[in-house]
């Protein structure tokens, strides 16, 4: 059934670790993986105080080991507390969740979104009657990409009052931003800690925002549906929209090179006059 051992780290009290707990692999030779007399770090996986019986597992703890290293390199890169990191960020949290942290790693690699989305955190709060621990979840940030469209006469106009109300759609718990990544490309945010609500929410933005922009004759597109964010989408959008500034200016230093542009039918535009979007 499994090899008896004696946790040295607890007055040698027997325990047993289960031949199924011994490798991830197919065992072909049990002597390969364990030996008589050598020193094997384990996990406790169950203890039955009735009976006395511990239950450990050697593959496991080589699964702890690599979440370790991991958690130690992410404490290490952010300059934060190891223990902090487990306690209040990623490390129990997952534990309690997937089982063992290692399972969330892997599915973190293919649906990040699905495990840092409903990531909690443990907050120490003392009370009249002393100190008590309770899980507070995490807001999460929840993003939709539109394209906002309108070549009648006060353009600009009509699509600020679309923005402003997409924007009034929002409450105190979900509030809507949304925000210009380079015409006619816009965002629309909100943060909440019910992903559901604040996909119900920016969905109820983008429809008061197309039947405001439809009035002037204008046009909304959905390019991306609302739909959870990670930490790395933010970074990616804003490192698009630094290049799509860069890029732009390198247009603009180029208006006096005589090259004629194509002509769009859009005529001349009195940008202090606030008229629609050149594209």
């Amino acid at each position: 059934m499994g090899a008896y051992v004696s946790l040295l780290e607890y007055n040698n009290i027997e325990g047993m670790i289960l031949f199924s707990e011994l490798s991830r692999r197919r065992i072909r030779s049990v002597s390969s993986l364990i030996k008589v007399g050598r020193i094997e770090p384990v996990m406790v996986l169950r203890v039955d105080k009735e009976k006395g019986y511990i239950d450990l597992s050697k593959r496991r703890y080589n699964k702890s080991k690599l979440v370790h290293s991991i958690m130690r390199h992410v404490a290490e890169t952010l300059s934060i507390d190891l223990e902090e990191l487990y306690v209040k960020n990623i490390g129990w949290p997952l534990y309690r969740k997937h089982g063992h942290a290692f399972e969330a790693f892997k599915v973190l690699v293919t649906d990040p979104d699905s495990v840092l989305g409903s990531l909690t955190r443990e907050i120490k709060e003392v009370g009249p009657d002393g100190q008590e621990e309770r899980m507070t979840p995490q807001p999460m940030k929840i993003r939709a990409d539109i394209e906002l469209k309108c070549f009648q006469f006060d353009g600009v106009v009509h699509i600020k009052e679309a923005m402003k109300k997409a924007e009034a759609a929002g409450n105190e718990d979900c509030p809507v931003k949304i925000k210009l990544v380079a015409p006619p490309l816009y965002v629309l945010t909100t943060q909440t800690l019910d992903k559901e609500q604040g996909i119900e929410i920016l969905e109820k933005a983008i429809e008061v925002c197309t039947e405001t922009i439809e009035k002037h004759k204008g046009k909304l597109v959905i390019k991306e549906a609302p739909r959870a964010v990670s930490e790395r989408d933010d970074k990616m959008l804003t490192e698009h929209m630094a290049k799509l500034r860069m890029d732009n200016e390198e247009i603009s230093g180029d208006e006096e090179s005589g090259e004629e542009e194509e002509d769009t039918g859009m005529g001349e535009v009195d940008i202090d006059g606030g008229a629609g979007i050149i594209e």
